[in-house]
């Protein structure tokens, strides 16, 4: 378990931790898992109500990842965090092991399974609507992939959180723009994205997911009780933290050999 240390440090613990998995287990989905590495990071470190000893407390805010395939990430600031011992990150992606390639519930601080896409905001909706019913003062935060805004479910989330004004749900779009088989540009065009929220009656912020200070501030107001839900549209770089890796399509799929996860590592531990 990491002591407590700044979010950027975190960062790049979940970045390593993450590397190894998928290099380990020669499984695929690290640039997604890279891309949303700093929101995770300060969601972790300096947002989320947790209980590390107590994973199922009544009182912790719920974070939902529905873009389950990049879980090493998650895996990653759960172990770090205390959760499981970091020493289970090497079983990923093994026979019999609980921390399957996809998020399972069955880890301990796993809200939901994910997998198949479009999930996680749909059950986030009834999560809030259950705190406002037991008059709970924890939020549910979901993260999804931009691609996966391609899932008619999505929208009829989108559609209903306002219209029971859950103000206590707070959705984040890892915007790296590059989804499994093209960019998202090409694939299913999400521009406007702000003002498609915008229309749906959400409170609407753009950030750059990989400044901290900007995160930890967008995070912050976002929790204002004023009967709108919060959506963070995080722009962020597929791959981040890896130059070869950044922005690469390539990347959702492959693993990394040991020359490139060494190169990876390296540059890694070389960032300030």
């Amino acid at each position: 378990m990491v002591n407590k240390i700044s979010s950027s440090e975190f960062a790049k613990e979940i970045r390593k931790c993450s590397l190894e998995m998928v290099y380990n287990a020669k499984a695929s989905h690290i640039g997604g898992a890279l891309s949303m590495a700093d929101i995770i990071a300060v969601l972790y470190n300096d947002v989320l109500t947790i209980y590390p000893e107590s994973p199922d407390n009544e009182d912790r805010d719920r974070f939902l990842l529905s873009k389950g395939h990049a879980c090493v990430s998650l895996y990653a600031a759960l172990a770090l965090k205390g959760f499981f011992p970091v020493e289970e990150l090497k079983t990923y992606a093994q026979d019999g092991s609980r921390l399957l390639s996809h998020s399972s519930h069955y880890v301990p601080g796993v809200e939901i399974s994910a997998g198949s896409l479009g999930h996680a905001l749909s059950v986030s909706v009834g999560v809030s609507i259950a705190a406002k019913r037991k008059k709970a003062d924890w939020k549910t935060y979901c993260l999804i992939s931009d691609g996966e805004l391609d899932e008619g479910s999505n929208w009829e989330a989108i559609l209903l959180a306002p219209q029971l004004k859950l103000d206590n749900l707070i959705l984040i779009v890892d915007y790296n723009k590059i989804q499994s088989l093209g960019s998202v540009k090409d694939v299913i065009d999400l521009h406007p994205l702000a003002d498609k929220f915008n229309a749906f009656r959400w409170e609407t912020s753009e950030v750059d997911g990989h400044d901290h200070d900007a995160l930890k501030n967008v995070f912050n107001k976002s929790i204002t009780a004023n009967g709108k839900p919060k959506v963070i549209i995080a722009h962020t770089v597929k791959g981040k933290g890896v130059d070869f890796m950044e922005n690469k399509l390539l990347w959702h799929y492959k693993s990394p050999d040991k020359e490139q996860f060494e190169k990876a590592i390296d540059q890694i531990n070389n960032q300030k």
